[in-house]
């Protein structure tokens, strides 16, 4: 008895049989797709599965596939892939969120002595406990899979980014009025006034810790054509640190400064009486200032009881001291003359700043407020 075919013939209209020519014979067209016209005109023309697959050298479950494809869809069914459901992922959105859970607390909360966790220490704790924790599909985590989980969430839980919390309650008020106070110069400036009645206003810190450091051997001039900068040995000699306390006048730029081992309640006074003889006896003298306890001290303000009406404080807000343009001063001075400054003592290093104060104040720069200064109504 013959065997008989138990799968339907694929009855093919003209332009199905051309649109399957024009496909088999392309060039352009994915591999896949070439392979399944070719099954599909050869099983068309009456030729057996077995020699299908042969002749395609594939196996007879995927020649039969594709016909069958075409028998249920058509053509165009069987020439292009299905969607399927795939292989479940193997780290499920619960492992996830225990791994990101994971990476947003300390190692010291996990009993480890570190602050921060590497990629590596976190993947090597999600092995040790991903059982015990009942995500076993993370029991073989790695640092790429670590890392692709939480690039997905943008965490890094290996970096610290820091911020400044504003914990002074009365941050806009006190910003405000130093605000004003720039206005106030500003406008009075502009007005052509070279200051506005008797009075002035200084923008005051302290730069502490600037280094006395010595050279070992001696600095190395540039040579033309061979060295372009100065030569220095890497090696220095420390002779430690003293304190700049400096007030800049905004109306004219001049620079008052005192350079001092220490800035404790006893210099700061003894900055304070400096300014009190620079000045007319007759002047309001108006200081911005921070709140460092040496400012506030019993000390301070027990000199001030005996100079009543002459000085008047501005502070600026906790955390605010880019609010004074004293720093911009500082600033440019590390930049400019810091920097590369070497002496052989801190009495030349003393010497040597007051001798800079000299040349600024033979040229006094005037310094310019104008973050939210147009916002500000005097």
């Amino acid at each position: 008895m013959p065997f008989k075919k138990k799968r339907s013939r694929l009855l093919l209209e003209e332009k199905d049989i051309k649109i399957l020519e024009n496909i088999a014979a392309s060039r352009t067209e994915s591999y896949s797709k070439v392979k399944r016209a070719r099954m599909l005109l050869g099983y068309a023309r009456g030729e057996s599965i077995s020699s299908i697959a042969r002749k395609e050298q594939t196996n007879r479950p995927a020649v039969e596939r594709c016909i069958d494809k075409a028998l249920s869809g058509g053509i165009m069914t069987a020439l292009r892939d299905l969607p399927r459901p795939g292989r479940p992922p193997v780290i499920t959105d619960e492992d996830k969120a225990w791994v990101i859970h994971l990476a947003c607390s300390k190692p010291s909360e996990q009993g480890y002595a570190a602050e921060r966790w590497t990629i590596a220490q976190l993947a090597k704790h999600i092995r040790e406990h991903a059982i015990e924790a009942g995500h076993p599909a993370l029991s073989r985590m790695g640092k790429s899979g670590l890392h692709n989980i939480l690039s997905k969430v943008d965490i890094k839980a290996h970096k610290t980014a820091y911020y400044l919390e504003r914990r002074d309650i009365e941050f806009e008020e006190k910003m405000a009025h130093v605000l004003v106070v720039y206005k106030e110069v500003q406008q009075a400036r502009e007005g052509g006034a070279h200051r506005q009645g008797n009075h002035t206003v200084l923008s005051y810190d302290e730069k502490p810790g600037i280094q006395a450091i010595a050279n070992i051997a001696p600095d190395l001039a540039p040579v033309p054509g061979e060295y372009a900068a100065w030569g220095r040995d890497y090696e220095y000699k420390r002779h430690g640190t003293v304190s700049l306390l400096a007030g800049i006048d905004l109306y004219d730029g001049h620079v008052l400064g005192l350079v001092r081992d220490r800035h404790r309640s006893r210099e700061f006074i003894e900055f304070l009486s400096m300014v009190d003889s620079y000045y007319p006896p007759d002047w309001k003298l108006r200081i911005i200032l921070d709140n460092h306890s040496s400012h506030i001290s019993k000390e301070t303000m027990g000199w001030l009881k005996g100079k009543p009406n002459r000085f008047e404080f501005v502070y600026t807000p906790k955390h605010g001291s880019w609010l004074n343009l004293v720093e911009i001063f500082f600033s440019k001075m590390t930049r400019t003359f810091l920097r590369s400054l070497r002496v052989a003592s801190k009495a030349e290093l003393k010497q040597r700043i007051e001798k800079y104060l000299d040349e600024v104040n033979a040229a006094p720069v005037v310094f310019k407020w104008k973050y939210k200064l147009d916002e500000v109504m005097v």
